[in-house]
């Protein structure tokens, strides 16, 4: 009976100890499992927070180009206007220009001042002989030189398209207009 008693207890405590043993086991896998299980949770996280820096760093950098890229076409598009007033502005003056030293010299208060003060100049000169000859020299250059303006003009159009040739013509405009001034500029000078 002793013996069968004392082999009832040493079993028990063995089998007491086996299940201390598993329960530890248990606790360390469990415990080990809930580790990994936060690791993950907090590398599923880092992840995620990476993942969205990127995504806004992507943005901000989208939004620079983008804003770039606006600013480039405001600064082309100003540049252009600039260029178009500018073009406009020369247009007017040259028209102008042209109005002031035509051809046929439209009288304009300040063309009828000139005239006026050429007028006594020449009054007052004593060679009138020496001016009549330098204005037959220059009118006789004039003319020949507006003959071959408009000879090869004449040409050079007939080969052209009206829009071409109204184009030459607008350019050539201000070379007629240089010469009706160095025709008056050489007046004053024999004055």
């Amino acid at each position: 009976t002793l013996r069968t008693e004392e082999r009832q207890r040493l079993a028990r405590e063995r089998r007491e100890e086996r299940e201390k043993q598993h329960a530890a086991k248990e606790t360390q896998i469990l415990e080990k499992e809930r580790k990994a299980k936060l690791q993950y949770e907090k590398q599923l996280e880092e992840r995620q927070r990476k993942l969205k820096e990127q995504k806004q760093k992507e943005e901000q950098r989208r939004a620079a180009v983008e804003e770039k890229r606006k600013q480039k076409i405001e600064e082309e598009k100003e540049r252009y206007e600039a260029a178009m007033h500018r073009t406009l502005e020369r247009n007017q003056r040259l028209e102008t220009r042209q109005k002031r030293w035509s051809w046929g010299g439209s009288v304009t208060p300040d063309s009828e001042s000139k005239t006026a003060l050429l007028y006594t100049a020449s009054k007052r000169s004593t060679s009138t002989a020496n001016l009549k000859q330098t204005e037959a020299v220059m009118n006789k250059r004039l003319s020949s030189s507006a003959a071959l303006l408009n000879a090869s003009d004449r040409t050079r159009r007939s080969q052209l398209s009206p829009l071409d040739s109204s184009v030459i013509s607008r350019l050539l405009a201000p070379t007629q207009a240089s010469l009706a001034r160095s025709k008056s500029a050489a007046t004053l000078s024999a004055d």
